[in-house]
């Protein structure tokens, strides 16, 4: 069985690809949800579900990355770091935190937008995490966010502020309120999600790193605390490794779920679905069960579960983020982001269906990750079949194109013109410390101009690839195992591309990108 289908339960996780991060809101029937997207473009990924169970992208908050000339050139682990997604005053707010420049925040009166330019909130290095709280009984406005060691030399704390209530600016210095090198066994809390129910103030936060680490509760009747603490979801004896920042989300009939990542190598941080319920006993609220009691319950006990029952909501038909693509005009689905802010011409829109990519020449071309040009989307994670129709449309030598496995180390099939003039069929690596790719087979002959391209993903993220220049696929070169960067899972990459030089360097196109169930076993 697998997620999406109408039945009585669902089986984790909800989302098995990299939405990284997850925060989740609801507004009447209907939930959203964000997620990191670091530095691709666009970014602030808008998702929107029913049932908690299946979900479609509806589109992005964040068109370009600023400063755009820092985000011209691919960093793949900077930009926008666990947005948190709220509802407040009939419009829709996201704040999530740049690691290198501070706190942003955009708004918009619907979900598809309009969204406004990213403002910046707090400025400053290691700004993380940040989520914003609108007191519906006081007025008041806070927000609290963590820090990341690597900019700021401070982690494990979180800090809290007053906040103008139009989200604006913030009001005073802040102040540490959960100091976590103060909990025996403790280490790198971080991704608050800051809630008001019941008189209390409610921090959900993980600790522990994300392959190992845990989920926290936090509560104090006062917003600066002291704070309380309690561990409200391990893995156990679970496979669920370090179940790790999520959201809490109540729906119409008041029954209470969370969202949570799971840290999964290659495929990044997929997202898992867990009933909750409090200690006093079913959904019943905090302070129902006193002052020591009315602690969250994540999942069966406090451990992840793999099947559920599905949450009580009206049954909706199977859905997931689309990932095939016809390129109808020359344009891509929302599924596909660029490694850097894009630049006029990369795409060409036209008549008829398929992805027109210019060859895009630059110093950088034999080492996809230094390219602003490559369009990518998520690596699956269940075992699949990549497939892809690719033409050269490109007379300079050198000029070339293909399918990619992109991560720290990566790999890509297509095909180049050489210098006497034919095109042929290449297949390149790169591995992590290398600093320019090499061949990983033999080139062949195109005859045509033409390759069907195909990766076959196993267990593992291992990718085998293969060709069919119109005798039927051929298998070529060695089994990669994909492999992440040091926050994102690896991502599928189409490309095109062409040495330094004068003048236009022509297009390649590609046609019906399919992701099937695996074509072999």
């Amino acid at each position: 069985m697998t997620a999406g289908r109408t039945e009585s339960t669902y089986r984790n996780p909800v989302l098995n690809a990299d939405w990284s991060d997850p925060d989740v809101i609801r507004v009447g029937d209907d939930f959203y949800l964000t997620a990191s997207s670091f530095g691709r473009v666009p970014g602030l990924p808008l998702l929107h579900s029913r049932d908690l169970v299946n979900w479609t992208l509806v589109g992005h908050a964040l068109d370009r990355l600023e400063p755009e000339a820092e985000f011209a050139v691919p960093r793949h682990d900077c930009g926008v770091w666990a947005p948190s997604l709220r509802h407040h005053d009939d419009r829709f707010w996201i704040f999530w935190g740049d690691p290198d420049q501070g706190i942003f925040q955009v708004n918009a009166p619907e979900i598809r937008g309009p969204w406004t330019r990213p403002l910046l909130v707090k400025a400053g290095k290691g700004l993380i995490d940040p989520c914003p709280l609108w007191d519906e009984e006081t007025g008041e406005a806070y927000l609290v966010h963590a820090w990341a060691k690597s900019r700021s030399g401070v982690k494990n704390r979180l800090t809290g502020h007053r906040m103008h209530p139009h989200g604006t600016e913030l009001l005073d210095e802040g102040k540490v309120i959960v100091d976590a090198d103060r909990i025996p066994g403790w280490f790198t809390l971080e991704g608050p999600k800051l809630y008001r129910h019941d008189g209390w103030f409610w921090i959900l936060a993980p600790a522990g790193g994300v392959e190992t680490g845990w989920q926290g509760a936090f509560r104090s009747r006062a917003f600066f605390g002291p704070y309380e603490e309690r561990v409200v979801l391990e893995q156990k004896d679970t496979d669920v490794n370090g179940p790790h920042q999520g959201a809490w989300v109540r729906t119409p009939s008041g029954e209470d779920w969370f969202l949570h990542f799971q840290q999964r190598g290659a495929y990044g941080r997929v997202v898992h679905l867990q009933p909750m319920g409090w200690s006093g006993g079913g959904t019943s609220r905090p302070s129902e069960a006193g002052d020591g009691g009315g602690w969250p319950v994540l999942g069966a006990d406090g451990a992840p579960v793999t099947v559920h029952r599905r949450p009580g909501l009206p049954a909706q038909p199977p859905a997931a983020p689309a990932t095939d693509d016809d390129f109808p005009g020359g344009r891509h689905g929302r599924q596909w982001q660029w490694t850097a802010n894009p630049r006029e011409g990369w795409a060409t829109q036209h008549s008829a269906d398929g992805l027109r990519l210019t060859c895009v020449r630059s110093a950088d071309a034999d080492d996809l990750r230094r390219l602003p040009n490559v369009l990518t989307q998520r690596l699956p994670g269940t075992p699949c079949t990549v497939e892809v129709e690719l033409r050269l449309d490109s007379e300079e030598p050198g000029a070339r194109a293909g399918l990619a496995v992109l991560g720290d180390a990566y790999r890509w099939i297509g095909l180049q013109r050489g210098a006497d003039g034919a095109v042929h069929l290449v297949h390149r690596f790169a591995e992590t410390v290398a600093e320019r790719e090499r061949d990983a087979d033999h080139a062949r002959p195109a005859p045509e101009g033409r390759a069907r391209l195909r990766i076959d993903i196993g267990a593992g993220a291992r990718c085998r690839f293969s060709y069919d220049t119109g005798d039927g696929f051929r298998p070529t070169g060695q089994v990669f195992a994909a492999t992440p960067w040091r926050w994102v899972g690896a991502l599928l990459g189409l490309v095109a591309l062409a040495p330094t030089g004068q003048g236009h360097a022509g297009a390649a196109t590609f046609t019906q990108f399919r992701i099937s169930a695996p074509a072999h076993g």
